[in-house]
């Protein structure tokens, strides 16, 4: 079994290598879907929320308002706070579900894909550390314009009502709560870098998945 961290930031086209890997047959899980589901009602993680910030996070219809939870996170600093909330039990949930598919197959390859591996490491001996967690970690990485960029493209295609200044203001805002790639490529064991086209991208992570393979079968 090898249990794999797949990770890269905002705008890096880590979901596009995700299903990349999906296609050779890794088992992947998305953190922001297990993520998305805690914080719905009647989960923990969401009363959680509720009861540290306010019912000003809850819509009308009793869902949480993720753009209050944005703008609270991003323009008011408060993403930590959030963070310790979600990222307990986001994990637990990964964990369970490579534990599960350990059992049915000893040789998979359990991938987690979630943009902040790294930066969840940092509940001061809470949580269960990276290097815990995986056996392997693999970082996807593009240049910081190009990553913008690619954010611009994917909320004005969803919202074309806002003004590309602000999107890519709000992409910043973002980028600044993530560890820069300077300081995630000494601790990946593997690098994709997805500045190319999408052929690039399939002839890495192809590699490095024969590499995993390998560890795996071992």
């Amino acid at each position: 079994m090898l249990r794999v961290g797949l990770t890269g930031g905002l705008g890096s086209g880590k979901s596009t290598v995700a299903a990349i890997f999906r296609t050779l047959g890794a088992h992947v899980i998305e953190a922001d879907e297990i993520g998305r589901t805690l914080m719905s009602p009647g989960h923990d993680v969401y009363d959680a929320i509720v009861n540290h910030f306010g019912p000003e996070v809850v819509r009308p219809d009793g869902q949480l308002d993720r753009k209050r939870l944005a703008d609270l996170s991003f323009r008011q600093h408060r993403l930590p706070e959030l963070n310790r909330l979600v990222h307990p039990a986001v994990i637990a949930a990964q964990q369970a579900w490579a534990e599960r598919l350990f059992v049915e197959d000893p040789a998979a390859i359990a991938m987690v894909e979630s943009a902040l591996i790294f930066e969840a490491d940092t509940q001061g001996g809470s949580l269960p550390g990276w290097r815990e967690r995986f056996d392997r970690i693999v970082l996807v990485t593009a240049p910081e314009d190009m990553r913008i960029e690619r954010y611009v493209a994917r909320v004005m295609q969803n919202s074309p009502e806002l003004s590309i200044d602000e999107v890519k203001a709000d992409a910043r805002r973002r980028l600044a709560q993530q560890k820069p790639d300077s300081e995630k490529i000494p601790l990946a064991d593997y690098v994709i870098r997805n500045d190319g086209d999408l052929e690039s991208a399939r002839l890495q992570t192809a590699a490095v998945y024969a590499q995993l393979q390998a560890i795996s079968r071992n």
